[in-house]
């Protein structure tokens, strides 16, 4: 298994560690029921390989790999789905989507959205008076009862849903045919209004700096109190936009700009911070929604060395990069190997500010333990791999149990090219069992070898499928619970 020291050697990154800010300085932030800032950095699609601190080649991303030099990178961070709004559900919430009925990706003729009477992070820190703005993707409803103000958020700028869900094809021209035509313009939404339409190819290309100036200006705005912005970049996802400064700046292609400007929005956030002496206060979260589209080819990431990509459950479609900040709180050039989830993020600000967790049932535990680089901690224990509402694997350590089913393979496909749409193979997955710590590529079927883990995960499923439902199975699931649905169709 590949780790940070074999990553940070392939790129060519210094290993000396990075000065750790005195203890005594920061150790008032550190206590429970502090008020720490917190910047949580969201990519979409973005692949696990692709910042140069886990293996990334072809560009530079330096702002990034300062995060992991002076905090720590986590080499065994999960999404419990590997697609847009179900994986977003679950950061803001801590719940399996499925909890929260909010499977796949929404589009925008749904009638569906992010229950209201559901919790974010962002409502659990407005009971501790934080100041809370977001820029980016939504994908949690695009109806006005359904957007960021309605979930706790003080102001908001980006996209209510994925930017290709336009009616514009892969050149930039109309669509005049397939899913696209239907599709309205793109809107760019403020707070509850729609202020402009992102029309063209050229228009994406200015997103990345929109958000980021919003990022910025959210900070500067708000340095005397505490405050959770969340920014939700639209990229990596197709189609690719880069601004000026950065087309035709890697070796990569237009993938990599994209990645050099991304690393560059990382950069402006953090000087900013440092500009407003709020470095030492502030806890950073750098992560993504899922694993690389990888049937558009050039204009994807890499999850190597992991199996398939982002529409799967295997390591490459729901394991991604993360990288947490906080000086005198995480240990500066550290490592954490432990399994970890975006599900546990919202119980880990929770009990880093004392915040009241959600009063329905969430899914997340707190890795605060980890993030204080305590070896002996280890604070979940299993996660489920969902898709839809499909079980299709479960985990414990590094034990990880595939049941069978039918998904969508990248594998031995000839990819698209350019922003175009490569062809899947639809494939069946039987019952495997893989040991992660010795096999991370998910090339060997161990189940014969120990039947006695196949067992024990197979009770834990079972647990999870009467609690949240399995199609796979056909059962329901007793604790699910339902979804907002737009009050004009009601």
């Amino acid at each position: 298994m590949l780790n940070r020291r074999s990553f940070l050697k392939l790129a060519g990154v210094s290993l000396a560690s990075a000065a750790v800010p005195s203890l005594a300085k920061a150790a008032e932030a550190g206590k429970p029921g502090s008020s720490p800032n917190i910047v949580l950095i969201y990519m979409d699609d973005m692949g696990y390989a692709d910042p140069v601190c886990y293996g990334g080649k072809g560009y530079s991303t330096p702002n990034i790999d300062r995060l992991a030099k002076q905090g720590m990178l986590f080499t065994d961070f999960h999404v419990p789905q590997p697609v847009c709004s179900a994986s977003r559900a679950s950061l803001l919430t801590g719940c399996y989507s499925n909890r929260v009925s909010i499977e796949g990706a929404l589009f925008p003729d749904s009638k569906k959205g992010l229950n209201p009477e559901e919790e974010t992070i962002a409502e659990i820190l407005k009971k501790r008076n934080y100041k809370t703005g977001m820029a980016g993707k939504w994908h949690l409803g695009h109806h006005r009862e359904f957007l960021p103000l309605q979930h706790g958020f003080d102001e908001y700028l980006g996209l209510p849903y994925s930017n290709d869900m336009w009616p514009v094809d892969f050149n930039g021209n109309p669509a005049k045919s397939g899913w696209k035509k239907d599709c309205p313009p793109l809107p760019l939404i403020e707070d509850n209004e729609q202020v402009d339409t992102i029309d063209t190819l050229e228009d994406q290309d200015t997103l990345t700096t929109r958000y980021t100036e919003r990022a910025v200006k959210f900070i500067n705005e708000n340095k005397r109190r505490p405050f959770f912005f969340y920014l939700a970049h639209t990229m990596t996802h197709v189609p690719l936009g880069v601004s000026e400064k950065f087309k035709g700046k890697s070796e990569q292609g237009m993938y990599g700009d994209v990645m050099m400007e991304i690393d560059w929005s990382v950069g402006q956030v953090m000087k900013a911070l440092e500009n407003n002496g709020l470095e030492e206060d502030t806890l950073v979260i750098f992560t993504s929604d899922n694993g690389p589209w990888l049937n558009f080819g050039n204009h994807a990431g890499s999850a190597e060395p992991l199996r398939e990509g982002k529409q799967t459950t295997w390591e490459g479609g729901c394991r991604v990069s993360c990288i947490m900040r906080w000086p005198g709180q995480i240990p500066a050039d550290s490592e954490c190997d432990k399994l970890a989830s975006t599900l546990d993020i919202l119980p880990t600000i929770a009990e880093i500010t004392g915040a009241p967790l959600p009063e329905k049932k969430i899914d997340g535990v707190s890795i605060l333990s980890l993030l204080k680089g305590d070896e002996n901690a280890n604070p979940r224990k299993h996660l489920c791999y969902f898709y839809q509402r499909r079980l299709c694997a479960v985990r414990e350590g590094n034990w990880k149990l595939v049941f069978p089913h039918t998904y969508q393979s990248y594998e031995g496909v000839e990819p698209g090219m350019d922003g175009h749409w490569g062809p899947r193979v639809k494939r069946k997955a039987e019952l495997a069992l893989y040991d992660l710590k010795n096999d991370i590529e998910e090339t060997e079927d161990v189940k014969d070898e120990h039947p006695e883990v196949v067992k024990h995960l197979q009770k834990f499923a079972t647990k999870a499928r009467a609690e949240l439902g399995d199609r796979l199975k056909n059962v329901e699931g007793s604790e699910v619970r339902p979804p907002g649905l737009h009050k004009q169709s009601k």
